[in-house]
């Protein structure tokens, strides 16, 4: 979508009546839309969801980035210990079952966020796997929520130059090889001639946390 048709669309659902939030992972390529949101309106809280296993980075980089933009920041937990994120052996279960983990600490807790809002802004692009290919711009969500995926049709050279061009900060894990940033656990540098995804999970038959398939009405 182009920047004044998400302006247009924001502005419906406002006269609409309807409650707005956004996600964001505060990976560089993230910014471009907080950055738009920012100029469109800035009051539309930012979830975090902070699974307590970022890298401190990002963290300190999402802090920064929402204060520069004048962004609201909310910090989203698990209600769920660690110490209850256990498998039977006590492992952490993010090296037994991270299929698990993620739903704990992320799809959980923003089902509970989903349940009180109408509209998530969520900035997930059709080039970033076949999963999200096969999205559409608007798609309905769990409790009746709308998932309004403006970015859809953006292609990374297209985000890389908004970002040039607006002088957008950079997260400083960037400058280390990284190119594509979750959790530390399951996040490695990329081999050269990787996708922008394989370096997440890596060795594992997962591209997603939860996110973007169990949070999609069908």
């Amino acid at each position: 979508m182009e920047i004044n048709q998400i302006k247009e669309r924001i502005e419906q659902y406002k006269a609409e009546g309807k409650k707005l939030f956004t996600t964001s992972s505060f990976q560089t390529h993230s910014l471009v839309l907080l950055h738009i949101l920012s100029q469109i309106d800035n009051t539309i809280p930012v979830y975090l969801i902070n699974t307590g296993y970022h890298f401190p980075e990002t963290i300190a980089f999402a802090e920064q980035v929402c204060k520069q933009f004048k962004l609201p920041l909310v910090d989203l937990k698990s209600e769920t210990p660690k110490s209850m994120q256990r498998d039977t052996e006590g492992r952490l279960l993010f090296t037994s079952d991270p299929d698990y983990c993620c739903f704990m600490n992320k799809t959980q807790p923003l089902d509970v966020v989903l349940r009180v809002h109408d509209v998530w802004i969520n900035g997930i692009r059709a080039d970033q796997s076949k999963t999200r290919s096969a999205m559409l711009v608007e798609q309905p969500a769990p409790h009746g929520t709308i998932r309004f995926h403006p970015m859809l049709n953006w292609s990374k050279q297209q985000i890389w130059r908004y970002i040039k061009e607006h002088n957008l900060p950079r997260h400083t894990l960037d400058a280390k090889g990284y190119v594509s940033i979750g959790c530390e656990p399951c996040t490695r540098k990329p081999d050269p001639g990787m996708q922008e995804r394989e370096a997440r999970w890596y060795g594992l038959k997962k591209t997603e946390c939860g996110l973007h398939t169990d949070l999609v009405s069908r």
